[in-house]
């Protein structure tokens, strides 16, 4: 199901429409609590293609005590329900904490996605500066909808929006601690913040894009100002301090609690996690083939290189950075806490749309302030915690393994000819790649939109269904009648998916259920300490479709270490794939599964080709 966006650069009534947003916010449903034994049963089912018998067997007996009358499942499901009656949405603050903030690997490659935009034809740094110029001016006009409050809303199937995640990705950041992370937004101070972060061969600058009357800065005010920052941050030589924010959150805790004990040090940061978002001007990268060039540019997105290219050009737990390199590579990294994919590509498919269409307006020169470049002192411990971090980026960069291909054979086209899902054809044909590659189905993560709720996030469509593995087994036997097979399974990932985006999944009402006998009870129940719970929850396969009018593709990195990062981009003609893996794991090779990819896409083509419409 694709967000429909009303196109969003149609002129919008510059008007002020106050409490619109809120008036829209109050009149979505709440996020329901499944029933209980629903969402036991579709865990069983869940179990089924992917745990051997006698786990199963055991996971049976688990859940029936777990379900039955009276029993703890029960008394957690009540306390759920109680939850919902008291919060406007029962998962939304324990999956913030759950999932973001209380993880403690580096939000480089395991949180943060980037976004890998279409090649710019710029190599110099006047290209360089003029776009990055027209992109923050682009940014700020994408801004003046959400301040005020004239965002068009987005439908889902006919059913409205939580528009909540837009308020969330401007003038916010993540702050580390030593056990778990919090996430400040400045957005509705009495002041709010009225400056972008600009990061120039490590240096970080001050850059004031508003005037006093409230007008922001042209995009030829921007240029000049920019202009300023690249000529007075040359040297190369510079401690790289944005590096330290890519270590385990644990030892950037405790770093940053020991960085900010200078006045100095504790006012640029604050300057940083002020800020409206960031904008990285990137070093060039090491020339690269054609065909190689958008891998290399997903993993300058999402790490930067390592420390001797673009890795301390960062400030990795900002929410929202563009990366603009002098060598044309351009695209976003995001600190996922906050937000998902959609309204950040919503932000992007309007920035790429204005930055067209804006030629440099001529403006009165008005003498601007010099921008202010933010101090550091670095002291011995400073400097050792940030060698550590280069370390450590560099030991993560040696291992992820990407690839990024464009299919170019067909997109959604072929799939809606037959009157299928191209979602679920293309997640049917991920199990396909994974099941030939490995002979067996594994646990498959597909992020659905809960945002017909309030404050809803993400539930799981889990992709590894009994119907894909009859499907893809059968897939390679000369003698079964497949056809039948294929659209059984498409028609099954179409249906979970329905049942996700209606709030009926099993996995965040599980997580709930855990969560809350964390909360109620002293020991955990069986079924959470069952091996087949945690064979459903290592995913091997973990995987988002992030549509956008712009031709670009998100990335991530896998969430298990033997594992995938699949995320894809489906355009009428064909689909931009980004596929992760580690190389630490000798199992897993993200050429590979690209390849098998693209063998079982073309193949189910193929098959649906060769029998008669009439008969499908």
């Amino acid at each position: 199901l694709v967000l429909e966006t009303v196109n969003l650069l149609k002129p919008v009534a510059l008007t002020r429409i106050p409490g619109r947003y809120l008036a829209h916010q109050e009149s979505l449903p709440k996020l329901p609590v499944p029933p209980l034994k629903q969402t036991c049963d579709r865990y069983l089912a869940a179990l089924e293609p992917i745990v051997d018998s006698e786990m199963l067997k055991n996971t049976q007996e688990l859940v029936k005590e777990f379900q039955a009358q009276g029993g703890v499942g029960d008394r957690l499901q009540k306390g759920l329900e109680h939850r919902s009656r008291k919060t406007d949405n029962w998962l939304s603050d324990w999956w913030l904490q759950t999932a973001y903030l209380d993880y403690r690997l580096p939000v480089v490659v395991h949180s943060s996605p980037g976004v890998v935009l279409p090649r710019l034809e710029f190599s110099d740094r006047q290209g360089q500066i003029r776009y990055a110029a027209k992109l923050i001016a682009g940014v700020l006009d994408f801004k003046s909808m959400i301040d005020n409050e004239t965002l068009p809303i987005e439908y889902l199937g006919g059913k409205m929006l939580c528009m909540n995640q837009y308020y969330q990705v401007l003038c916010s950041c993540r702050i580390p601690g030593i056990k778990s992370d919090s996430v400040v937004n400045y957005a509705l101070n009495k002041r709010p913040p009225s400056h972008i972060t600009v990061v120039h061969n490590y240096q970080f600058f001050v850059l004031d894009v508003y005037n006093s009357d409230g007008t922001t800065l042209t995009v030829d005010q921007l240029y000049i100002q920019l202009e300023k920052i690249w000529n007075s941050s040359l040297q190369t030589n510079k401690e790289p301090i944005g590096i330290l924010t890519s270590n385990h959150r644990n030892s950037w805790g405790k770093a940053y609690a020991n960085l900010i004990k200078d006045k100095t040090n504790k006012e640029s940061v604050r300057a940083i996690q002020k800020s409206i978002f960031t904008v990285c001007l990137d070093a060039p990268m090491p020339r690269v083939s054609d065909e190689m060039y958008r891998t290399r540019a997903a993993v300058q997105m999402l790490h930067g290189g390592g420390s001797r290219w673009n890795s301390g050009n960062r400030w990795f737990d900002k929410t929202l950075q563009f990366i603009i390199g002098e060598d044309g590579t351009c695209g976003v990294i995001y600190e996922h806490a906050p937000a998902e994919g959609p309204p950040i590509v919503a932000l992007i498919d309007h920035v790429v749309e204005y930055t067209k269409k804006s030629e440099m307006v001529r403006t009165p020169m008005v003498p601007l302030p010099m921008p202010k470049k933010l101090r550091f002192n670095i002291t011995p411990e400073i400097k050792r915690d940030i060698e550590e971090a280069k370390q450590n980026m560099n030991i993560m960069v040696h291992d992820l393994d990407m690839k990024v291909i464009v299919f170019s054979h067909f997109g959604k086209n072929v799939p809606k000819s037959y009157k299928m899902s191209p979602d679920a054809f293309i997640q049917v044909a991920l199990q396909l790649a994974y099941y030939r590659t490995y002979k067996r189905c594994c646990a498959t993560y597909e992020s659905a939109s809960l945002r017909m709720f309030k404050l809803g996030r993400t539930d799981t469509i889990r992709s590894a269904t009994s119907d894909s593995a009859n499907f893809v087994k059968t897939m390679d036997d000369p003698n079964t009648e497949k056809v039948a097979l294929l659209e059984k399974a498409v028609k099954a990932h179409r249906a979970y998916t329905d049942m996700a985006i209606r709030g009926q999944a099993i996995d965040r009402h599980l997580l709930g259920l855990k969560l809350q006998a964390i909360e109620d009870l002293s020991a955990l129940p069986d079924i959470f300490m069952d091996t087949s719970f945690a064979v459903a929850n290592h995913y091997n396969l973990s995987t988002s479709q992030v549509p956008a009018k712009t031709d670009c593709v998100m990335c991530f990195g896998p969430v298990v270490p033997d594992g995938y990062g699949v995320c894809y981009n489906p355009m009428e003609e064909h689909i931009n794939f980004a596929v992760s893996a580690f190389n630490s794991c000798a199992d897993t090779n993200a050429a590979r599964m690209v390849q098998a990819l693209e063998d079982a896409l073309v193949d189910m083509k193929t098959l649906l080709d060769q029998t008669p419409k009439a008969k499908l």
